[in-house]
């Protein structure tokens, strides 16, 4: 059966972390809110391994797009971000996407580019099939490679985006949880 936008969403909202962070998001009034990342793939994943949604997820990414670059700015949004979410005792992390590339290359190591929305950080993650995102306003699925490879357990380096030691890492991370995923060789994309 081929996953389809809207399977996808039911089966990321079996999560309930994921549905209370989208029914409560848009109360912080962020300029392009997403939902993004492992909450949502994972899912697929878990599914498909019998596992519960929730399963494997650190963390619960959401992305948005403000022009001020204050890192201060970005902070009260955090702080708002985890008193909102306070009573689901998981970690949900915000970020600025127009502030990463300020201080993406200290903490990985290579550049970044000044992006120019929340989709393009998206657009940024280093494995086809996780980029991923849920925009909060409209509810739709932004999913620039598709879903056949995250449905089949596809890991391939993003073209948009090549880091291979960075991408084999994550790879081995995802398959060391989910055994079942083949990872292609960046090289070979």
């Amino acid at each position: 059966m081929t996953m389809t936008g809207p399977g996808l969403i039911d089966i990321a909202m079996s999560n309930p972390i994921n549905a209370h962070i989208v029914s409560r998001l848009p109360s912080l009034n962020l300029s392009q809110p997403m939902l993004t990342a492992g909450c949502l793939f994972q899912a697929v994943w878990n599914q498909k391994s019998g596992q519960p949604a929730s399963w494997g997820v650190n963390d619960y990414d959401v992305f948005y797009f403000d022009e001020d670059l204050s890192w201060e700015a970005e902070n009260q949004v955090i702080l708002a971000a985890r008193a909102l979410f306070l009573d689901l005792n998981v970690k949900v992390e915000l970020r600025n996407q127009a502030r990463v590339h300020l201080w993406f290359s200290e903490r990985f190591g290579s550049d970044y580019p000044a992006l120019r929305s929340a989709q393009e950080g998206v657009d940024r993650f280093l494995i086809c099939s996780t980029c991923i995102g849920l925009h909060i306003d409209s509810g739709e699925l932004y999913t620039p490679h598709g879903l056949d490879e995250l449905e089949q357990g596809i890991l391939r380096m993003n073209p948009n985006f090549p880091q291979p030691a960075l991408f084999l890492n994550k790879a081995r991370s995802y398959q060391a949880r989910w055994n079942w995923l083949t990872a292609l060789n960046p090289a070979k994309g």
